[in-house]
């Protein structure tokens, strides 16, 4: 029988168990139950968690945060930024590719999967882990933004020497949240066609990540796609 519901890795299960337990959590569950007998809900049942199971929190290395998912048909995949390998790359990955290659000579990816950077060590994570068809930001406000701001706070707290790479307002609106004297934070503009020339360009987040873990005596990410 194929399992039709979210689950989550055991480290991030026993990490997070206060936040499942919580008030908030229940109600978000219970609006999440409502929403899908209405709407169809991106990403499916069995991706939203997908950042969590494929960077078991031991793993971690870095994190990329995003906003909500993709509310096209078939394109969240559960990781931030990330599509299914048969859907076409969106603009702002598109650009992040573009400042890979830059970065690093590596080649243009020839897919939008980001899976392999998140069994790298890089936790893919969106502020808001689901959304409606056609409808972006439409769970806003019904407490994702407590639960992965619990995220990023357990991994300052408990973690050392993580990059925590922030792209554009959003994302650098939970610096707050990261204690700076223990983790690299990198901040630029959003890789989107909007801002990507405003100093996203250039920023070479990849090659600065790995200076920082070499430096920090961790194994760096290999970001070949």
């Amino acid at each position: 029988m194929t399992r039709k519901e979210p689950v989550i890795e055991e480290s991030w299960k026993q990490l997070l168990y206060k936040e499942f337990q919580s008030e908030y959590f229940r109600q978000l569950k219970e609006f999440l139950v409502l929403e899908k007998k209405k709407y169809v809900i991106f990403p499916p049942g069995p991706d939203i968690f997908a950042a969590f199971n494929h960077t078991p929190y031991h793993k971690v290395k870095a994190v990329i945060l995003g906003q909500d998912p993709y509310h096209g048909t078939g394109q969240a995949n559960g990781l931030c930024f990330s599509v299914r390998k048969d859907i076409p790359i969106p603009p702002s990955l598109m650009n992040i590719y573009k400042e890979l290659k830059n970065d690093t000579g590596l080649p243009l990816p020839g897919n939008g999967d980001l899976q392999k950077w998140a069994v790298e060590g890089v936790l893919l994570l969106n502020a808001i882990l689901t959304v409606r068809a056609n409808q972006p930001g439409s769970h806003r406000n019904r407490g994702w933004e407590n639960f992965t701001d619990a995220v990023i706070k357990q991994l300052s707290e408990k973690k050392e020497k993580l990059v925590f790479i922030l792209w554009g307002n959003f994302a650098q609106a939970k610096a707050g949240l990261i204690n700076p004297s223990k983790h690299f934070i990198l901040k630029s503009p959003h890789p989107s066609p909007f801002s990507a020339d405003r100093g996203f360009f250039g920023s070479r987040p990849f090659t600065k990540t790995n200076m920082f873990l070499d430096s920090a005596g961790i194994g760096k990410i290999n970001w070949e796609l």
